[in-house]
């Protein structure tokens, strides 16, 4: 792998840099809420746009970077991302109106589009560099801690810039871009690629993967779908929680909401290096991770004292951040390099849709009572563990 590092680095910063352009807008939704006159629904929908075209998109993303190659698809996106937000950055410099909100929210349509065909393209890329399966996942694992100290920055580095003037975090984003795209232009060598195969033989043989790999496969989407759907739920919770009860905003806010991601990220760095090929042990950290995550989960049903809370979100963390390098590994190592990309972007589109969830699900049972929403998320959890315990099936070395 050391000959790989440069890839990697270039590679580590699209998640990174994916996560920042999206998550740091999360801490100033109020404000943005205020400059622009517009409500609370308007404004949530500048994170609902951009997720939903996403997710429609990552799958055809995915089946072209099968047909024509990684690179040719993620620089693509990374410009078309840098666009959106340089967009949604102007109208908000220099515009006025009623009509700034609308090309705001283009401009985060076009980010969607670009985040489709970034993020979710690094999977099968990083499993294509590799022979050795300790290596991807090592890798993947590299990849996942990327992605989640993102998370940990975001809330932080939107506070800090939306400080500074409230449309900063928009502007930021053509720049991040910009960085990711020229360490990916120059860093990133793509393996050579066996010819194509046409579309009609490339259908036929998607299906006879989910014919023949299908029972573990569903499990997997399901289970990387719920993991965001409690991480984004409970991190939701969490930020109400300070703002409305404890009165922290800001970058106080950020720092708090850090934490329990912080565990998260160390988790998945250290998973991704303990697992390597063996695809026993990648189940059974996935099962661990779980049954920790539900156990916290559980055990904050019972008490809602702030620090015992987010005590056990840090164990939640630590859960998560073990289940998503592992369900990365067995997914991309499972599948051959020819459809590897449309099947890891259906797993990404059931992640993207969990994050979706998350938020307003949390926010509809936050007015049931403390004990049944984390009694809820807890038993969602527990089917994720059900299903990774009966679904999937791999041996020591072999799916």
């Amino acid at each position: 792998m050391d000959n790989k590092k440069g890839d990697m680095f270039a590679l580590a910063s699209i998640p990174l840099i994916m996560t920042l352009g999206n998550s740091m807008l999360i801490p100033i939704l109020p404000e943005i809420a205020r400059e622009l006159k517009i409500s609370s629904l308007q404004v949530s929908m500048l994170i609902t746009v951009y997720a939903v075209v996403a997710i429609l998109l990552i799958p055809v993303a995915g089946y072209l970077s099968d047909k024509f190659g990684r690179k040719v698809v993620i620089i693509p996106s990374l410009i078309i991302a840098g666009i959106g937000g340089g967009v949604s950055g102007a109208a908000s410099w220099l515009m006025d109106g009623t009509g700034v909100y609308w090309i705001i929210l283009a401009g985060r349509f076009l980010q969607g589009i670009g985040a489709a065909g970034a993020f979710p393209i690094v999977l099968p890329l990083v499993g294509d560099m590799f022979d050795d399966e300790k290596q991807i996942s090592h890798s993947l694992g590299i990849i996942e801690t990327s992605n989640t100290f993102g998370k940990v920055l975001s809330p932080i580095f939107g506070a800090l810039l939306g400080t500074w003037i409230w449309y900063m975090p928009f502007l930021a984003i053509p720049v991040l871009c910009l960085i990711s795209l020229l360490l990916v232009s120059f860093l990133v060598q793509e393996p050579e690629r066996k010819a194509s195969l046409a579309l009609k033989e490339f259908i036929h043989s998607v299906k006879e993967v989910f014919k023949e790999k299908g029972r573990w496969l569903y499990a997997i989407f399901a289970i990387g779908g719920i993991c965001m759907f409690l991480l984004f739920g409970v991190l939701f919770y969490l930020s109400e929680t300070l703002e409305k009860k404890h009165h922290l905003d800001g970058i106080v806010k950020g720092l708090v909401l850090a934490i329990p991601l912080a565990a998260l990220c160390l988790a998945s760095y250290f998973t991704g290096k303990k697992i390597g090929k063996n695809k026993l042990l990648m189940k059974w950290c996935g099962v661990i991770g779980l049954v920790m995550s539900s156990a916290a989960l559980f055990g904050i049903s019972f008490f809602n004292n702030i620090y015992y809370v987010i005590g056990c979100l840090i164990v939640c963390g630590i859960g998560i951040g073990t289940v998503l390098p592992s369900s990365d590994a067995l997914i991309t190592e499972g599948i051959e390099k020819g459809l590897r990309g449309t099947v890891t972007s259906i797993y990404s589109s059931m992640r993207f849709i969990g994050v979706s969830l998350g938020p307003p699900i949390m926010s509809l049972l936050m007015g049931a009572g403390h004990m049944t929403m984390f009694i809820s998320f807890a038993c969602v959890s527990i089917v994720a563990v059900v299903l990774l315990l009966l679904m999937v099936q791999p041996q020591s070395s072999a799916s």
